[in-house]
């Protein structure tokens, strides 16, 4: 009985609206940092998500400015960021990270460019599955 419960529990919670992508619909997240003895708070970092839940930047702040900038793009509609540029306190591009993912929705791989184009490296993400 009582796993018939949690079941149909799990179901009815499954099935509502409100997951964590919901919740961060058009949502900017602050944070603020103050130093110890200080009473004035500077910012820190700036996390932007899209009307889809989606982060589509980043920017982390230094005591002179933007120490730097992520702006992450994706294919139509799709959940998985399919390239990330990243800019520096200057705002100009250091680098651009490319994704390719494998079926079940994991990264298979990272191709990380150089401003010009020119690739840089190549990540490889292998996926190992142990038997208890």
């Amino acid at each position: 009985m009582a796993i018939l419960l949690l079941t149909c529990a799990t179901m009815v919670f499954a099935q509502q609206p409100g997951g964590k992508r919901e919740k961060k619909k058009n949502m900017v997240v602050k944070e603020w940092n103050l130093k110890a003895g200080s009473k004035t708070p500077f910012l820190d970092n700036v996390v932007t998500f899209d009307d889809q839940g989606r982060k589509v930047e980043e920017i982390e702040y230094a005591s002179y400015g933007q120490k730097y900038r992520i702006v992450y793009e994706y294919d139509g509609n799709s959940t998985k960021c399919a390239r990330e540029i990243e800019y520096n306190d200057k705002n100009k591009v250091v680098s651009v990270k490319k994704f390719e993912y494998n079926p079940d929705g994991t990264k298979a791989k990272q191709y990380t460019y150089l401003p010009n184009g020119t690739l840089k490296n190549t990540k490889i993400y292998e996926r190992i599955y142990r038997e208890n």
